[in-house]
């Protein structure tokens, strides 16, 4: 399985990115979806996810980043607005295939305040 992440890009404070993750197979194949990301100096860390039909975020970004997913299109997506300097870091998709954890090349996200 393989995950292309794309979107990301260099953003003022304040401003939306909406980064895209295309899948080499069906994410009808997992009940478990999202974004991770790493931020300098930590660990990575989950951002959201689908875990079925329901939806995770953490509270860092809950209120400003909505993940969302286009089934047929193998698609999956991360709205994120009022980006924050923190935000910053490289963004990875994800996703549980047949029990194995599945992460892409990720895509870089930086915020200047």
């Amino acid at each position: 399985v393989q995950l292309q992440a794309s979107g990301g890009g260099l953003v003022q404070a304040g401003g939306s990115l909406r980064l895209s993750c295309a899948s080499s197979t069906s994410f009808s194949n997992t009940n478990l979806m999202g974004w991770f990301r790493q931020t300098p100096g930590k660990e990575r860390e989950r951002v959201a996810i689908f875990a079925g039909s329901s939806i995770v975020y953490s509270d860092s970004v809950r209120g400003r980043f909505t993940i969302d997913r286009e089934l047929s299109e193998n698609e999956l997506y991360l709205q994120m607005k009022n980006l924050k300097s923190e935000d910053t870091g490289v963004y990875y998709c994800y996703g549980s295939f047949w029990g194995t954890d599945t992460f892409g090349q990720g895509t870089q996200v930086t915020v200047s305040s």
